[in-house]
């Protein structure tokens, strides 16, 4: 109980005060002017005593009431100093807590009527756990904050009261006056500890979290220092040296590299401006590297480097006839683009289509024509792609953005001019990625694709003089206007006369030498190599014969390690021994002829193929039953068919009977692959009537027409493919609409020798030549 023996004055000077609280035992100096000192030599009278007390501002949120508080604290005014003209230092020493009981004003100021608060403190074990406790937070919230002086800490050691303790603690607490003056009116020491030692836990929290906050950015700060103060010394360093900075090389050489890239006008203000852009951007920085990689495409580009056209038409003749057989139409417009170059020099460059079956050579002919021409050749394959970007590239916003294949593929080729092939594009996907097929709209359009712009390089650049050369299996998924801006050229398959002689100058050689063989003195004699055609393989295109032919060569390369007897000439016998029982069967030569069995010819993407349409009738209501995979449009062909035949049944010598109460059944075998068109109208009357009238259909006779209900025949597509077909099938006759008489000029002339055609109007004659 500190201070008993105090004689306290019935009543002493008020001195209140808003900003801060006194505790006791704290020496506090006050500064005053003239008119307020008044109020501390009044002290004098009341044995140097005075009461100070806080007094509360308004507080918004109502938590503590405003005013003047209840307790205060007594202190002993110890000196007045005047320290200048009418200022001075009051020094007050804080003694014991103080109630105010009441008050009253007199000559100027105003007089308190107060009693000592006692402080009863019973040592045990909870007080000194709680003092022990206090002392080592408070050294850890020291080694945080800012420390106290030697003789307090050395005070504060020796303290063991817990009155003291707590009223110096709260003290060094950055703590709000109302804060304090609540620890103030707190009169249970153990109660004033415990809220000093809570209020104290959650500064040290404050006092670690912030000391981690700022050693991390002490230390990335100091590390920036670091790299800018060695970046510094090395620049000094490569001043004394004469070399250049790093920095000043890197833009140099984009500027150096902008200059002779020779740049329109308008785009090198563009790169100008981003090279200004890049000299202000730290190279630590993740931006200075987009906008580097722009720079590089940007003067990379080709824009004004062409390689020049070789116009020899001569020579480009023999080079496309080295590379590839027959395929005249496609040589005569490769020959046709020269001529024209070679007489007017700024043209734009042709968008050419070659649409055609598997392995007639589309890919391969791009080479060739680049070969022919002189120029450089890129390819890109289109098939799966579905990403707009992959066409037009991303905009410069997304992390990882790069330009369009188009663009990508011209900066890698170095020239402005080269042979450009986009492979596979009736295989074109989309999805919510976007349309590639649209995006090809304007690369593919040469009245638009001289201002190509590229996502990526938000640039015009000019595809004009770039040759397009795009190839597919069929026309039908290439959307209309994208087809409409090309110029296609159809690539049918091959007849057995033109794989012969493809074999013999182009796959054979080949073949030999890739399997070590071209120095053994191997050939193929003719009639093997007709076997392999024949027997081995059923394609428009070369690449099975190509594959089988290689597998003979590996087989003869694996009996001449084992060293068995050599093979210099390889016969018909020799290619069976080696290749097993053949895979494909004349099946027009292994059939007879049959009634309500009629052989038709069909167009596939990879090229063409024979089918039959056999017809039968059974008893029962009369209903027209169709299977094998029969698409919408080959259902109608069939139900027109019968319409026919049923309105002109006199002419064909049917019985009107026939029809009544029988179920007619056409189906076209190979049941599991889909078939559609119209084509095989001509070939349903004939098995029709065939069956009805009891005639057997010739077996060698293959037909192709589109059927009216008054029965004209039409004309169709890909008779060539299916002519070759009927070829290779064994046909002898192939019977086809008028209309198609034309076409005739595109099938070679060794299988127009081979074959009968008979043209026809109406499918009375089709029946006639067919019965």
């Amino acid at each position: 109980m500190p201070h008993t023996s105090i004689d306290l004055p019935p009543k002493l000077p008020l001195y209140s005060q808003k900003e801060m609280v006194v505790f006791p035992f704290m020496l506090l100096p006050v500064y005053a002017e003239e008119q307020d000192v008044a109020i501390f030599r009044e002290a004098d009278k009341y044995e140097k005593y005075i009461a100070t007390v806080f007094e509360r501002p308004e507080d918004p949120e109502g938590e503590f009431p405003s005013g003047r508080c209840e307790i205060g604290t007594l202190c002993k005014v110890s000196q007045i100093k005047k320290i200048d003209g009418s200022k001075y230092k009051v020094s007050l020493e804080g003694v014991t807590r103080l109630r105010i009981i009441d008050t009253e004003p007199a000559d100027r100021i105003t007089l308190a009527r107060c009693e000592i608060v006692r402080e009863f403190v019973e040592k045990d074990l909870v007080s000194e756990a709680l003092v022990q406790s206090l002392n080592a937070l408070l050294k850890i919230a020291l080694s945080h904050g800012k420390p106290l002086p030697d003789d307090v800490m050395k005070m504060i050691d020796y303290i063991d009261n817990p009155a003291r303790l707590s009223d110096l603690v709260a003290l060094y607490i950055n703590l709000p006056p109302v804060k304090l003056q609540e620890f103030l009116e707190t009169v249970d020491p153990l109660e004033r500890l415990k809220k000093v030692y809570v209020q104290l836990t959650n500064e040290v929290q404050r006092m670690q979290i912030k000391n981690e906050v700022a050693g991390e950015v002490n230390k990335r700060v100091g590390k920036n220092q670091k790299e800018y103060i060695l970046r510094e010394q090395m620049k000094h360093i490569q001043e004394e040296l004469g070399d250049e900075d790093p920095r000043t090389a890197d833009t140099n050489e984009l500027r150096r590299k902008i200059e002779d890239a020779g740049l329109p006008e308008d785009i090198k203000k563009i790169a100008d401006k981003e090279l200004k852009r890049i000299e202000r951007i730290n190279q630590a920085s993740p931006e200075y590297n987009v906008a580097r990689t722009y720079l590089d495409y940007l003067a990379g580009m080709p824009w004004n480097i062409s390689t020049t056209d070789s116009l020899d038409i001569v020579r480009a003749e023999e080079i496309l006839n080295e590379d590839h057989y027959n395929l005249k139409k496609v040589k005569d417009r490769i020959l046709e683009f020269l001529a024209v170059r070679s007489l007017k020099e700024n043209m734009k460059g042709p968008v050419l289509c070659f649409v055609g079956p598997p392995g007639v050579g589309k890919t391969s002919l791009g080479k060739s024509i680049a070969r022919s021409m002189g120029r450089k050749f890129i390819r890109i394959s289109l098939g799966g792609v579905r990403d707009e970007a992959e066409i037009r590239g991303h905009r410069r916003t997304y992390i990882g953005a790069l330009p369009g294949r188009i663009i990508i593929e011209l900066f890698r080729c170095g020239v402005n001019n080269p042979i450009f092939m986009l492979d596979e594009i009736d295989k074109l996907g989309n999805d919510f990625r976007g349309d590639p097929a649209s995006a090809l709209l304007e690369v593919l359009d040469p009245e638009q694709n001289s201002t190509f712009n590229d996502h990526y390089l938000d640039v015009p650049f000019d595809l004009s003089k770039v040759m397009f050369i795009t190839t597919a299996n069929q026309l039908d998924p290439i959307p209309g206007p994208l087809k409409d801006r090309m110029e296609v050229i159809r690539l049918s398959g091959y007849s057995s006369q033109e794989k012969l002689q493809i074999a013999k100058d182009f796959i054979v050689g080949r073949e030999l030498e890739e399997n070590g063989l071209n120095d053994r003195g191997i050939t193929f004699n003719d009639a093997a190599l007709e076997k392999i055609i024949g027997d081995y393989t059923r394609e428009a295109g070369v690449r099975g014969m190509q594959r089988t032919i290689g597998s003979v060569c590996r087989k003869v390369a694996k009996e001449i390690t084992q060293l068995k007897a050599s093979r210099s000439i390889l016969t018909p016998e020799i290619v069976s021994e080696l290749l097993g029982p053949k895979k494909y069967f004349n099946e027009v030569a292994a059939e007879h002829d049959r009634v309500g069995v009629v052989t038709g010819l069909a167009w596939t993407e990879s090229g063409g193929d024979i089918l039959f349409i056999e017809v039968t009738s059974m008893p029962g209501k009369s209903e027209l039953i169709l299977t094998g995979s029969l698409g919408d449009v080959m259902k109608e062909s069939a139900r027109a068919a019968l319409s026919y035949v049923e309105a002109h049944h006199k002419e064909f010598n049917i019985e009107p009977d026939s029809f009544e109460n029988r179920a007619l059944h056409i189906h076209v075998p190979s049941g599991a692959i889909p078939k559609d068109g119209p084509s095989a109208g001509v070939t349903m009357v004939t098995a029709l009537v065939s069956l009805l009238s009891g005639r057997p259909a010739r077996r060698n006779v293959a037909m192709t027409g589109e059927i009216t209900l008054t029965g004209r025949v039409l004309a169709i597509g890909g008779l060539k493919e299916k002519v070759l077909a009927a070829h290779r099938a064994g046909v002898a006759t192939v019977i086809a609409p008028e209309r198609n008489r034309d076409d005739l000029e595109d099938i070679p002339e060794n299988v127009r020798k081979d074959l009968q055609f008979i043209f026809v109007s109406e499918a009375s004659e089709a029946l006639a030549a067919a019965l």
